[in-house]
């Protein structure tokens, strides 16, 4: 397991009976989290810090109760890296901050290679990744379907003082955004995909990574570069073992010589436990 244990602006405090005790910087979040089926070993809800409730509702999705007075949005670090957070709808904030364990793999890679580096981020949200792997030196093209998402990432590499960075942000469904790239001819030193269970592009797009993950990572395969550095496949679909994201790799690009590690991510807790938080592949160039 690879855990994100590196954050000060962020850390979980206690677990248990479906939800997770967040500190964001001065905030405190509770939140559901479908791997916590244990019991807890205090009252969550009366923790006397705790700022904002996610409940969800019967027939899906759910609502924040906010308990004490707290910003609408306000900003975390992860070293010199800088992340806008706001409670959002389906008990999201904008950030993954198991993800930083990835960030240090993608990071160091970056700068051991003693060469540009040409990022390809898909599925990327709000660049997470993205920033990780500008402020290790590389140029990134981030791809994702939602706007909104894809502003905020632009936010957050401006708030990481890496504005002046090679970064192209693009709005477009994934598939045919490599489909069009495999047509120019334009390749990738690098691939981050992080796909979600179910979705839809722009236009209506549909996308289930049980029937579409496979193809989509073959399909990737024709954007990367001659001399490429590292495939990263995320998911965080319950169920899908990171045995199964390392198949995936075997299988799609076998005749390319590299290493294969797929491994869970997960962040510490102050129980003294590690709370599992989705899986991860890598594929890793000599």
């Amino acid at each position: 397991m690879r855990i994100a244990d590196k954050w000060k602006d962020y850390s979980v405090i206690a677990t248990g009976d479906g939800y997770k005790l967040e500190r964001w910087g001065e905030v405190v979040l509770l939140r559901p989290d479908p791997q916590v089926i244990w019991r807890a070993n205090m009252d969550m809800s009366a923790y006397k810090s705790l700022n904002a409730k996610y409940l969800r509702s019967e027939n899906g999705g759910g609502e924040w109760q906010i308990l004490r007075k707290m910003p609408a949005e306000w900003v975390v670090g992860y070293e010199n890296l800088k992340f806008k957070i706001k409670p959002m709808g389906f008990k999201h904030t904008g950030l993954f901050p198991e993800q930083a364990a990835n960030w240090e793999v993608m990071s160091g890679l970056i700068k051991k290679a003693g060469r540009p580096i040409s990022v390809l981020n898909l599925f990327a949200y709000t660049g997470g990744a993205t920033v990780a792997c500008l402020n290790a030196g590389a140029s990134v093209c981030h791809v994702d379907a939602s706007k909104g998402m894809v502003e905020r990432a632009g936010e957050n590499v401006r708030l990481s003082g890496l504005g002046d960075r090679n970064v192209r942000f693009i709005i477009d469904d994934c598939k045919k955004f490599v489909s069009r790239e495999i047509r120019r001819g334009r390749k990738y030193d690098a691939i981050i995909m992080d796909p979600p269970s179910y979705g839809r592009g722009p236009n209506g797009e549909m996308w289930k990574i049980e029937s579409e993950l496979y193809s989509f990572v073959e399909l990737c395969k024709e954007v990367l570069s001659d001399d490429p550095l590292f495939v990263l496949i995320n998911s965080y679909t319950t169920g899908l073992q990171p045995s199964v994201l390392e198949n995936i790799l075997k299988l799609v690009f076998k005749e390319r010589k590299g290493k294969i590690d797929a491994y869970e991510v997960g962040l510490p807790t102050e129980e003294g436990i590690v709370l599992p938080c989705g899986a991860g592949g890598i594929l890793i160039y000599d």
